[in-house]
């Protein structure tokens, strides 16, 4: 059975709900961002409890279709901000590639459970990977640009201080990160 959770944003929360999955009694076969397989098929009372389980420990489990297309598009666009790689196609036709879903109805889908574009979500991921970078204190801003795609370091520094209020050299200066799940 496969399990779609909203709010798994990295490692640690894959190692959360393995755990809370195994501790609970099911036989897991995978769990990644935004999904868990198990062997066990559960009635709604199980799926009830565990969401609830899941509940308590910032997770939820996502029954909605437009919640599961929100949520596949979300860990995608995650993957890409951290990966550093970027896309020579533009985001639509990668994120279309990927999900084998028409754009428009993605678009949909998501602003209508996130309440804000695939493109404003995207960007705000990648400034809170700069901001990680930003943090670790061993990157040039150059370096951190490349890392993180961006054309240029002024490219880099508009956006950055259009999503945060503030200069890259004032965040350096004191500059808070927000969790992944709270961007």
């Amino acid at each position: 059975m496969t399990l779609n959770i909203e709010n798994m944003v990295c490692d640690r929360c894959i190692m959360v709900v393995d755990s809370l999955l195994r501790r609970l009694g099911y036989t897991v076969s995978s769990v990644t961002l935004g999904s868990a397989q198990i062997a066990e098929s559960l009635d709604s009372d199980a799926l009830a409890s565990l969401a609830g389980e899941l509940h308590n420990l910032g997770f939820e489990l996502i029954e909605d279709a437009a919640k599961l297309t929100a949520q596949k598009v979300k860990t995608l666009l995650i993957g890409l901000a951290r990966s550093g790689s970027g896309t020579r196609l533009k985001l639509s036709a990668w994120l279309e590639e990927r999900t084998g879903v028409d754009y428009r109805t993605l678009v949909s889908a998501f602003s209508a459970v996130e309440g804000r574009t695939i493109e404003n979500y995207f960007i705000s991921q990648k400034i809170e990977y700069v901001k990680e970078l930003l943090d670790y204190g061993r990157l040039t801003a150059s370096e951190i640009a490349y890392r993180t795609g961006y054309s240029s370091v002024a490219h880099l520094s508009r956006q950055f201080r259009a999503v945060t209020g503030m200069t890259v050299t004032q965040y350096r200066l004191g500059g808070r990160r927000r969790p992944l799940d709270k961007v």
